[in-house]
């Protein structure tokens, strides 16, 4: 056996690295040991295995998953800076999200009035839709947003169909850390086209809508899920009734805008529901995808 190989216990006070942290890597092909004894099992590191766990516990510092940090330390050269550069980016658009929905909080919580997110009302009419669906938890979503995004596209050009309207995403159950969905990436189209490869086709029955419109922040993406908030409550005041799943629409400009352009919207399908004093009804229903408001959120 080489002179420089260690244990999993000298690894462990090199890197200061739990032996059960290490075991962990290994056991996912992130930091296999150099040597495995077949007769007593003993985990055996050299030089290489010592470098990596010490970059290991670096990127676990900075809050990296496992996943992504096997991505990094596998890419070449000023990729993986790349990578390391997109995922912070990353985080702190999520940090940037998260104080804008404080904000949102703080105003429903104090009583202060929401009107972060003005509500608007339209008609959207029925729509053949192309759709991908996954149970995914928030962690998970825009990886999934992006490649549904691409496999509808994709199948689209593969049979020469058009999009009819932006995608859109239904979601048919919270996400978040604890909560999974599922949501469906839909691509309307007026052609036909037939299912394949996981991707379904469907109709989108006609319905209104309440919806807020989003614009670019300038530090990242528009927050969702206040925004999801501001809808539904909007509706509960007003009498109105859930007639669907909430919805993120995405609009061509998403991946190229500037800080206040507007990129997406979130909706809600609603009905009439029982009358009340004070209560609002909808107005004459009006044309597809126009306005009839906005309302205070």
């Amino acid at each position: 056996m080489p002179n420089d190989m260690i244990t999993i216990g000298e690894l462990a006070a090199t890197t200061r690295l739990s032996p059960k942290a290490l075991r962990l890597y290994g056991d996912r092909g992130l930091l296999p040991p150099a040597r495995i004894d077949p007769r007593t099992g003993v985990r055996r590191y050299g030089p290489a295995q010592v470098e990596r766990a010490r970059r290991i516990a670096l990127l676990r510092a900075a809050g990296l998953p496992l996943a992504r940090i096997a991505a990094v330390l596998d890419a070449d050269g000023e990729d993986s800076g790349r990578l390391l550069t997109a995922y912070w980016r990353e985080q702190e658009a999520a940090h940037a999200a998260r104080r804008s929905a404080v904000a949102y909080a703080r105003e429903v919580l104090t009583g202060s009035g929401t009107h972060l997110y003005p509500i608007a009302q339209r008609d959207v009419p029925e729509q053949q839709v192309l759709f991908v669906r996954r149970h995914v938890t928030a962690a998970d979503l825009p990886g999934f947003l992006a490649e549904a995004s691409e496999l509808l596209l994709s199948h689209l050009r593969g049979t020469g169909a058009c999009l009819s309207g932006p995608l859109f995403a239904v979601h048919h159950g919270l996400v978040d850390e604890d909560s999974d969905g599922p949501v469906e990436v839909c691509a309307p189209t007026g052609n036909d086209v037939a299912p394949a490869g996981g991707v379904g086709m469907r109709r989108e029955p006609a319905h209104r809508e309440a919806y807020t419109a989003l614009t670019m922040r300038p530090e990242g993406h528009p927050p969702m899920a206040a925004a999801h908030d501001a809808v539904a409550a909007w509706l509960s005041r007003h009498g109105y009734v859930r007639d669907g799943s909430h919805r993120e629409v995405y609009y061509p400009n998403w991946a190229t805008a500037e800080p206040g352009d507007h990129v997406a919207d979130v909706a809600v399908p609603f009905r009439p529901g029982p009358a009340g004093p004070g209560e609002r009804r909808p107005g004459r229903r009006g044309r597809p995808h126009t306005r009839t408001g906005p309302e205070g959120g």
